[in-house]
């Protein structure tokens, strides 16, 4: 992943049995379709360059059966570790969290909800018949990709779609080596176990 050119627009399909999506860049081209393998006690999502699959980038795999605090390890096509990502277990159940390490297991990004009330909302309001269907176009979550510092690298923004279907990564600050490909790696991670959740 080099001279992406943002913001991303990630657009799930809703027209298949598997949990996959499309990432395309600014100029409306494809880099990247992700697709998870369903049915397998440990999850794994696979990064491809394009739809047709040909080219397979990145392997996404959780250490563990049970993802609640499951770490989720980037392979790339060399089979050599790029990074990982791992949400923070009971801190994610008011707003979303995650931190995200290198290769070498240092953490050095969190992806983080910036409202915790919006997921709320869209909670109770979804379990409300016919009013359940329109919450995608009202509650909207935003995730920052931030350093520990507090500094602000990058925004993912749900758009108002049904079945929550349309996100968009926006850059918002300037990586550092590596960085860039962990922090897309991650979202794409993270928007499969959010959008799951609700």
């Amino acid at each position: 992943m080099q001279d992406i050119q943002f913001p991303l627009t990630l657009t799930f399909k809703i027209s298949t049995f598997s949990n996959d999506f499309t990432v395309q860049d600014a100029n409306g081209q494809t880099i990247n379709y992700v697709k998870q393998k369903l049915l397998k006690f440990i999850e794994e999502v696979n990064v491809f360059s394009d739809e047709s699959q040909t080219e397979h980038l990145y392997t996404i795999n959780a250490n563990k059966w049970i993802d609640f605090s499951a770490a989720y390890n980037f392979t790339n096509q060399q089979g050599n570790k790029v990074g990982s990502v791992a949400r923070k277990g009971w801190t994610s159940l008011w707003k979303a969290r995650y931190e995200i390490y290198d290769a070498q297991q240092s953490q050095d990004l969190v992806i983080q909800e910036e409202n915790g009330w919006i997921k709320v909302a869209d909670g109770l309001l979804g379990e409300i018949p016919i009013l359940g269907m329109f919450t995608g176009y009202v509650f909207n979550p935003t995730y920052l990709v931030l350093r520990p510092d507090g500094e602000e690298v990058a925004r993912l923004k749900k758009q108002p779609s049904f079945f929550g279907r349309r996100f968009t990564v926006s850059k918002t600050g300037e990586f550092q080596d590596g960085e860039e490909e962990r922090t897309i790696l991650s979202l794409m991670m993270m928007i499969l176990l959010e959008r799951r959740r609700g």
